[in-house]
Formats: structure tokens, C-alpha cells, sequence
């Protein structure tokens, strides 16, 4: 069958039109999907402030991990854009295959690390009973993980070759699916037990396979992709591009583990500040980590747009591309943050009741959290576009150094400083994450022109 890669006018009217028409459905995609484990906050805060706190932890956890996964097969959409521009249907299967290889080889170092979860947190300085309940989520969450970056893994190819709003259809379905299973499994209803954190984390996984199942038998009977064959070569082994996928994904893994790994270690520093403290923080991270997902999208559009321009060789229209990705992503983190600073009680009230003494003392510890991380939030909308624009260009290993210095050396450095050496708290812990992706906000800009330079 013919790959048909649309030849249309090289203008930025163009650029922009297409990179919306990719972006929403990608940023929709992957909200949607990472809104599973904000329903799963929302209602762990209607459990009460001692499960947030927990399950708040295991949830954080299962994201840094689910982000590096993200990261580490992120190498097949820049690879698979860049055969649909060369319009090289053999290598877009074999790129699929070894796509499937890599998530599952990713998964089995990342389910470890969850069954053990309780442990890493004691060892944190989390408490025995904390780690406790966090492992009741864990345990079950932890079926979950392979379909988890399975599913996005195969979003990156389907949309690789312009077809990405059955995925977008696919995570919207599966994140009702998951409150509705949240509701029975965690609270006991239509006469299910209660089973709390554990139910939570058994509908949280069902959710993932049934996203997962449901993007193969797209690709499999869908009339747009079914011609294409893209799972013919599965099970072969291919391992030159195994090793490519890998080589690539790499790096960007490591730079998403270290972006992600700050707000995980930040994390875990909250909770010495106690339950009120990081209850708070469960709060702000979640719903910046929800936010980030819209930019996220678009950085992912960004990759693809770049890698089939680069499959034709035009690097102007490279170029074009980034820019528009940078103008999207930071756009939707501007509008982000003013809403959040505007208003904070509305955000306080989706994960807790107000109106209870109790939950009322975490309103100015979140509000002041709030606040600082949503004005990072513009730069980090640009951080991750010009990102995605590297990865199309298959330039990940720099970044990944970058990313190393910007949201370790400088963030968390300065974060504990603030935080324990100035006696901020948790809101000086807040002060460095967003200083840190600042800082690598400013570096991957300047790699980004330091390329363009020398193209």
C-alpha cells in the first residue's frame, strides 16, 4: 500500500494550521490520560488528608517511573516521523515491532522498583505507616505500568502518520472508565467491597490495558492504518533497530527522569515537614503534573512536524515548526498560570472540602505553593517544546546533560537550600523546582539556536 505524505504549501499559515491539527488531539490524548492519577488524587482526598498524603506518594512514584518509560521510548516517534517523511513503510513496522520490545524491556525494571516502593520511602525518611498505605496502592498500580507507555508508545507511531485522534478518543473513554471503576472499587459501591487505595490502583490499571488493547485493534482493523500492517513484523527481533530505538530513547529518558526525578525528590523532602505540608504539595504537583500533560502534547507534535521535515530534508520548515511549538506550548502554560493564581480556592476545592476546619489549614500552604509554581509554568511550556523540536532533530544526548544541570545542580541545590537553610518550607522546595526549570528553559533554547546556526 501507498504511504500518502501530504505535499502541502511550505508556509507558516501552513505550519500552524497543521501543528494544531496534531497538537490538540495529543495534548487531549495525553491529559486525558494522565488524569487518571489525578481522579485517583481527587478521591484519595475524599478519603482524607493521611490517604492523600500516602497515596499521594505511591501516585508520585508511579509517574517519575511512567515519565522515564515515556522518555526512554520516545525514540520511536522521532524515528517513525522520519521514515513517514521518507515514506518507508518497512521501517515504520519495524519500528513498531521493536517499539513493543522496548516498553516491555523498560517495564520489568520499573515494576521492580514498585514492588519495592515502601521501602525506597522509609529509606526517605517517610514513616512506617505512610509506606504502608502507599504500598497498597502500588501494589495493584503496578499491573498497569506496561500498557501505560505501551499505549503511548503506539499513539507516537499512529500519529506519526497524521492519524492521531483515535487516540485522543481512546484516553477520553478510558479516563471515564477509570473514575467510574474508582467510584465502585474504592468506595464500595453496587456491592463491591471497600477496598480504598487499593481499589483505586486495580481500576487505575484496568484503565491502562483497556487504552492499550484498544490502540492495537485500531491499527489492526482501523480502514485509515489496517493497509499499513504496522504490527506484521511482531514478534522478529530486528536488533540494529532495537538498539537505535534504545540508543536514542536513551538520553531522553534520563532527561525526563531528571525532571520528573526533582519533583519526586521534592517530594519525598516534603514530607518531612509533615502530613498538612505535603498533603498540600500532593495537591499543587498534581495539578501542575495534569497541566504539564497540554504542553507535553504539544511538545510531542513538535518532535513529529520536525522529524517528517527532516525525513524531506527542509530545514527551514524545521525551523518553522519549532517555533510554532514554542509559541503553543508557552501560550497554554500562560493562560495556565493566570487561572491558577487567580483561582486557587477552586483548584483547593476539587481535591478537598473547604468547608472542614481540618482541610482548611491547607489553603494558604497550597495557595503559597500555587502560586510560585504557576509562574514557572511559562517558561516550562516553552522547556518542553524546544525539547520535543531536539528529539525531532534526534539531538537527545546534550539535552540530556542539560537537563541534569538545570533540575539538579541548580534546581534541587537551591530548593534544599532555600527550603531548609532559609527555613522556606515546602514553598522554598516549590522556589527551586521552578528556578531549576528555568534554567534549563534558557539552556535548551540556547542548544536549539546553537543547531540551527549550524545547519
Amino acid at each position: 500500500m501507498m504511504m500518502h505524505c501530504p505535499n502541502k504549501p511550505d508556509t507558516l499559515k501552513t505550519e500552524i494550521r497543521e501543528s494544531i491539527a496534531l497538537a490538540i488531539p495529543l495534548a487531549a490524548s495525553q491529559l486525558a490520560q494522565s488524569a487518571t492519577g489525578f481522579v485517583d488524587t481527587v478521591m484519595m482526598g475524599w478519603m482524607g488528608p493521611n490517604t492523600l498524603a500516602a497515596g499521594g506518594l505511591a501516585a508520585a512514584l508511579f509517574m517519575a517511573l511512567w515519565v522515564s518509560g515515556l522518555g526512554l521510548t520516545n525514540g520511536v516517534t522521532a524515528l517513525a516521523a522520519e521514515a513517514y517523511g521518507h515514506q518507508n513503510i518497512d521501517r515504520i513496522q519495524k519500528i513498531t515491532a521493536q517499539g513493543i520490545f522496548l516498553a516491555f524491556l523498560i517495564s520489568l525494571p520499573a515494576i521492580f522498583v514498585l514492588a519495592q516502593g515502601d521501602a525506597l520511602m522509609q529509606l526517605s525518611g517517610q514513616s512506617v505507616e505512610v509506606a504502608r498505605d502507599a504500598q497498597t496502592y502500588l501494589g495493584f498500580i503496578v499491573l498497569g505500568y506496561f500498557p501505560a507507555i505501551a499505549f503511548v508508545m503506539l499513539r507516537g507511531v499512529v500519529s506519526s502518520m497524521n492519524a492521531p485522534r483515535i487516540t485522543m478518543g481512546i484516553a477520553i473513554v478510558g479516563l471515564a472508565l477509570n473514575a467510574v471503576g474508582n467510584y465502585i472499587l474504592g468506595f464500595g459501591k453496587l456491592g463491591f467491597p471497600v477496598m480504598g487505595l487499593s481499589g483505586l490502583a486495580v481500576a487505575t490499571a484496568m484503565t491502562h490495558w483497556f487504552m492499550f488493547i484498544s490502540i492495537l485493534l485500531y491499527m489492526c482493523f482501523s480502514p485509515k492504518l489496517r493497509g499499513f500492517r504496522l504490527l506484521s513484523q511482531f514478534p522478529q527481533i530486528d536488533r540494529l533497530i532495537l538498539w537505535q530505538l534504545f540508543k536514542l530513547g536513551l538520553p531522553i529518558g534520563i532527561a525526563f527522569t531528571a525532571e520528573v526525578g526533582l519533583f519526586s525528590v521534592t517530594t519525598l523532602l516534603m514530607g518531612r515537614f509533615g502530613v498538612s505540608v505535603l498533603a498540600a504539595h500532593q495537591i499543587v504537583f498534581q495539578t501542575i503534573a495534569m497541566i504539564f500533560m497540554l504542553p507535553l502534547g504539544v511538545s510531542y507534535a513538535t518532535t513529529i512536524r520536525v522529524g517528517q521535515w527532516l525525513g524531506k530534508n527542509n530545514i527551514p520548515a524545521v525551523r518553522r515548526s519549532a517555533f510554532v511549538g514554542m509559541a503553543l506550548g508557552s501560550g497554554i502554560m500562560a493562560i495556565s498560570a493566570l487561572l491558577l493564581i487567580v483561582f486557587p480556592k477552586v483548584v483547593m476545592g476539587l481535591y478537598v472540602d473547604l468547608s472542614i476546619p481540618a482541610n482548611q489549614a491547607l489553603l494558604p500552604i497550597a495557595t503559597s505553593m500555587l502560586t510560585v509554581a504557576a509562574i514557572a509554568q511559562i517558561l516550562d511550556g516553552v522547556q518542553t517544546t524546544v525539547a520535543g523540536a531536539l528529539r525531532g532533530l534526534q539531538d537527545t544526548t546534550v539535552p540530556m546533560v542539560l537537563s541534569f544541570v538545570g533540575f539538579w545542580m541548580v534546581g534541587l541545590s537551591l530548593g534544599y537550600w532555600l527550603a531548609f537553610g532559609l527555613g522556606l518550607g515546602g514553598v522554598g522546595l516549590w522556589m527551586g523546582q521552578s528556578i531549576g526549570i528555568t534554567t534549563a528553559s534558557v539552556l535548551f533554547v540556547g542548544r536549539f539556536f546553537w543547531l540551527l546556526r549550524n545547519r
